[in-house]
């Protein structure tokens, strides 16, 4: 085991003495130590119930032998920090918090790790450490809230807070009921209702093979989560008694499996930067284009919120991901997962408890995956939309540029009434390295809807998305305008034409004006110059290549 090199021989003395100093007892040291890397807290109501999560690991760890020790990592809701200099702090926090799991783990040789995480960037940043690592590992998300209601009607963050903004400014709702929603919307513990970036990633996590099936769409407050942690918990040593690691589960057949559940289910345009940078980490090179090619292969089959009607409790009814598997298994690689079945055992053994919820492939939502990729010369390296959660008549749209230099600058002008139908939004410098940070436009985005605006003005940004827009928004632009790219010399007034279905988006303005355009421009100052992101902002690479660190 590791862990031999902090307990073993008469030199360890000390690091001993330490050990016991915790309150182990000398009977627990020849048995593995486990780590619990835990993102709890109370900011987050995503990880607020997490407390019993953590008592149902640490049952399932000492009942399968091992000794658990728990550790914080730190997380930011997306939610709050929307729409205002918290949001630059998101993305970053992915690297910090893949950093901090491999710290703590390496400096005190742990033999297995539980990464218990749920939101945005949590997720991705513990799955990165756990290829990094390369040590067993098993994750347990913990799990979606249940909607909300109000006068019978169900409720979800999306539409009933962010977009509500835009219906009360045009005067659809009143402050009453603005109050009143604020209040409804999220009743408790949990990640947001649909499938918005938190629950996106937990089921890519399932759909990789490094959680217990049914972890991914069981709510928070139920008692099968509790039994999902515990199991989790008895996993884990068994993970380290035959050593299984990240290494035999997170191969380039299960993050292509990943990627269908993902096209599959509508999900989030961010796991077209989280999957790569997870897939980097076991060194695995993932372009780009694969994401389409893929989701030219997989139907839509689930209809969730934002873009559609179903929320996460009612996937978690109809079956789960192992139902998702199921209806997918034709094209899914048999590969292993940290149940000890392999994926095509999980798939034969779900049952489908709700046709609609969960479509055969012949009678998908939409013949393609959620998230296509466009190229054009304002986007040369590609750039992302979820096509899904497009109304067709916006699948082929072509408007007028108005150009802002900020998210504040974009959203003030949404909100005062300056954005009109057949407009083409343009927010710039708010990628990688502009932001700093890639800050989600899940503001801006949702106000164009409240303003009902939805289909007949476009958003483009080299900034990203939360999984809870839903219109024609291209996002991931690259290069993006801090690096000099074609986004950076758009002007207002440019004609812009978006083709999802021809998978392009082009700048209709002649190649010799846009190369005389960039000739004579310089990148702008750096919105952040001192703390720890202008660090990242100098070592960030583009959304393309899933904004990983150099």
């Amino acid at each position: 085991m590791r862990s031999t090199t902090i307990k073993s021989g008469i030199e360890r003395a000390p690091h001993r003495a330490l050990l016991y100093a915790t309150g182990i007892s000398p009977s627990q040291m020849d048995r593995p130590f486990i780590g619990v890397a835990t993102s709890f807290t109370d900011l987050i109501p995503g990880h607020s119930g997490m407390r019993d999560l953590e008592r149902f690991i640490e049952k399932g760890v000492h009942t399968g032998g091992g000794v658990p020790f728990f550790f914080g990592v730190p997380g930011i809701c997306d939610g709050i920090a929307m729409g205002h200099k918290g949001m630059h702090y998101s993305l970053a926090s992915r690297e910090l918090i893949a950093d901090m799991v491999e710290s703590v783990a390496e400096a005190h040789r742990l033999d297995g790790l539980v990464l218990l995480t749920n939101c945005d960037k949590i997720t991705p940043g513990m799955l990165m450490a756990a290829a990094r690592l390369d040590i067993p590992s098993i994750v347990v998300t913990a799990g979606p809230m249940l909607s909300g209601r109000r006068h019978g009607r169900r409720l979800n963050l999306t539409s009933d807070t962010f977009e509500a903004v835009g219906k009360f400014k045009r005067g659809e709702i009143d402050k009453k009921e603005l109050e009143a929603l604020e209040i409804c919307a999220c009743p408790g513990a949990g990640s947001c209702q649909g499938m918005y970036t938190a629950n996106t990633m937990a089921c890519v996590t399932e759909a990789l093979g490094m959680s217990l099936p049914g972890c991914a769409a069981t709510p928070a407050v139920v008692a099968e989560k509790r039994r999902i942690a515990f199991d989790s918990g008895v996993r884990i040593v068994e993970l380290v008694e035959k050593e299984i690691t990240p290494g035999k589960i997170i191969t380039r057949k299960s993050v292509e499996n990943a990627i269908r559940v993902d096209m599959a289910l509508g999900g989030s345009t961010n796991t077209v930067l989280h999957i790569p940078a997870i897939a980097h980490e076991a060194g695995i090179k993932l372009p780009l284009e694969r994401f389409d090619e893929l989701g030219a292969d997989t139907p839509h089959i689930c209809n969730m919120i934002p873009g559609g009607v179903h929320y996460m409790e009612d996937l978690y009814y109809a079956g789960g991901i192992p139902a998702v598997l199921s209806r997918l298994r034709d094209k899914l690689h048999n590969t292993p997962t940290v149940s000890g079945k392999k994926i095509h055992a999980i798939a034969d053994k779900a049952v489908i408890a709700d046709a609609d919820v969960i479509r055969a492939q012949a009678d998908a939502y939409h013949a393609e995956g959620g998230i296509a990729v466009l190229k054009g010369n304002i986007a040369p390296d590609g750039c992302v939309v979820k096509q899904t959660a497009v109304s067709d008549e916006m699948r082929v749209f072509e408007g007028a540029a108005k150009v802002f230099d900020s998210e504040e600058a974009g959203m003030k002008a949404i909100l005062d009434g300056n954005i009109k139908a057949g407009d083409v939004v343009v927010i710039r410098y708010e990628g990688p390295k502009g932001g700093p940070g890639m800050r989600e436009m899940l503001s801006p985005t949702a106000a164009i809807a409240g303003m009902g605006l939805a289909t007949s003005v476009a958003l483009i940004t080299d900034g990203r998305f939360s999984g809870g827009t839903r219109g024609p928004c291209i996002g991931h632009v690259s290069p993006e305008a801090m690096e000099g790219g074609t986004l950076a010399i758009v002007m207002d007034g440019d004609r812009i034409r978006i083709d999802i279905p021809k998978r392009s988006i082009t700048l209709l303005v002649d190649d010799g004006e846009i190369k005389r355009r960039l000739a004579g421009w310089r990148a702008p100052a750096p919105k952040i110059t001192k703390g720890w992101l202008s660090r990242y902002a100098r070592l960030v690479t583009s959304a393309g290549t899933g904004a990983v660190m150099r």
